[in-house]
């Protein structure tokens, strides 16, 4: 039997008018130290987002949505923030922010594949 081992995950949300506070499930950000495991997963729905907000700029999110992906892997394109550790990228990422991409509050749970519970999330709450 597998150890079952801490991980925490944000949800990744597009806020197309910050002011209205409305907002659409794009991804999954986890991270889970003891398997070296910092991933995003995303899917943005152009056409729901377009519904919040027809003026939206979808080219401007998918470039933000790329920096955040790079970051969390630590993909040298990403600039210095990539370069710090997992845990400090992570944070950095899901730290509190008003602004078109922000992230929900951070939750812990238990696992034993980090990879597979990460789609298991993705499915559940962006797709």
């Amino acid at each position: 039997m597998s150890e079952r081992t801490l991980y925490e995950y944000a949800i990744i949300r597009v806020v197309p008018r910050v002011e209205r506070d409305e907002f659409i499930n794009v991804g999954v950000a986890l991270y889970c130290r003891k398997q070296r495991y910092a991933q995003v997963k995303i899917y943005v729905d152009e056409a729901k987002c377009s519904m919040l907000d027809p003026a939206i700029d979808l080219e401007l999110i998918a470039k933000h949505l790329d920096s955040f992906q790079r970051i969390c892997v630590g993909d040298k394109g990403g600039g210095k923030l990539a370069m710090l550790e997992q845990a400090e990228r992570f944070r950095w990422l899901t730290a509190k922010r008003s602004t078109i991409i922000q992230c929900s509050v951070v939750h812990p749970g238990l696992c034993i594949s980090a990879e597979d519970t990460h789609q298991e999330l993705f499915e559940k709450l962006v797709l």
